[in-house]
């Protein structure tokens, strides 16, 4: 039950994103500076933390001994993640694209064949899989549809478009580093490490900002340097000690994971209270509570899977 409860409390701080970077975006605030100030902004309290478990030196070596795939794959996971993320704020309330977001889910599972080649059993979907799939493809079209209804058509694939290549940005940058770094570094080292290899991005397309939008207002410095510590940060944290928590118990770790699913929930909630923006119908509610369960479903299936595997290894 604690583990849980800290997953819960990492899924609140996580919804911070969308609300404040939906805020920022009814204060006239650019996008470009929600994104790339967020980085920046991380990069030192990365450095601290890693620095205080005296742990920078190996980051630092790990990067000068392969650069190019540092540089790729870190803009792949961070850059054309989060820039593309921030972009769909302002055509769609922070809720909507906490609840389109979860496809990533989906594009996790369809990159398997990619990332894990050697692996030949790996490869194929389980039917199951393909239904919650589904499931949640459906509870977002439900809510775009709705979304659709009061907008242009235009807005809603400049608010689709952008999420679907963060969704599939954010498995694949991370699980390619993954696989690079091989163990050899830690959780906080490998963010530390794409934090710094990501950068250039970030840099040039703070640039863009400057040119196209002058520097950012300090309300907007400071929304972005909160969304850094609490989901950069903070919920990076709470996350990570929850999983370990129940990382012996698939049931239970499928159950943390699970728990993700309400920043939607909190993002909703939060834009209720803080943005005064009105709620959803209740066609689009439907359609959160279809996401929701097939990210609940996903989790649980997922420690089925687990579990076969290791009963397998046993035999």
């Amino acid at each position: 039950m604690r583990a849980i409860f800290i997953g819960i409390l990492a899924a609140l701080f996580f919804s911070v994103t969308f609300v404040l970077n939906h805020s920022m975006e009814l204060e006239g605030g650019s996008w470009i500076w929600s994104a790339s100030l967020r980085f920046i902004f991380m990069l030192p309290m990365l450095v601290m933390i890693v620095g205080c478990q005296n742990n920078l030196r190996p980051v630092f070596l790990h990067i000068k001994k392969q650069p190019l795939p540092w540089l790729i794959w870190s803009t792949v996971g961070f850059g054309l993640f989060y820039a593309p993320l921030t972009f769909a704020t302002i055509y769609g309330p922070g809720w909507l694209v906490a609840a389109t977001f979860q496809i990533t889910i989906i594009a996790g599972s369809l990159l398997v064949p990619f990332l894990n080649k050697r692996e030949k059993q790996r490869q194929a979907i389980p039917k199951q899989g393909v239904f919650i799939s589904l499931l949640i493809l459906a509870g977002i079209f439900v809510m775009q549809y709705e979304h659709a209804s009061s907008v242009p058509v235009v807005a809603v694939i400049l608010c689709i478009v952008p999420l679907l290549v963060s969704a599939f940005a954010y498995p694949l940058g991370n699980r390619k580093m993954m696989q690079f770094v091989n163990g050899e570094l830690n959780t906080f080292q490998r963010m530390l490490g794409m934090t710094i290899a990501s950068m250039p991005f970030w840099i040039l397309l703070s640039l863009c900002g400057l040119a196209s939008h002058g520097l950012p207002e300090t309300s907007q410095m400071l929304q972005t340097f909160i969304v850094a510590i609490s989901s950069g940060i903070i919920a990076t944290v709470l996350f990570f000690y929850a999983t370990e928590l129940v990382q012996s118990d698939n049931q239970r770790l499928a159950g943390v994971e699970a728990t993700q699913s309400g920043e939607v929930i909190f993002a909703l909630a939060g834009e209720w209270l803080f943005l005064h923006m009105p709620l959803p119908s209740l066609l689009s509610v439907l359609g959160i509570l279809m996401v929701i369960t097939g990210m609940i479903l996903h989790s649980i299936l997922t420690a089925w899977d687990n579990k076969k595997k290791m009963l397998l290894k046993k035999k």
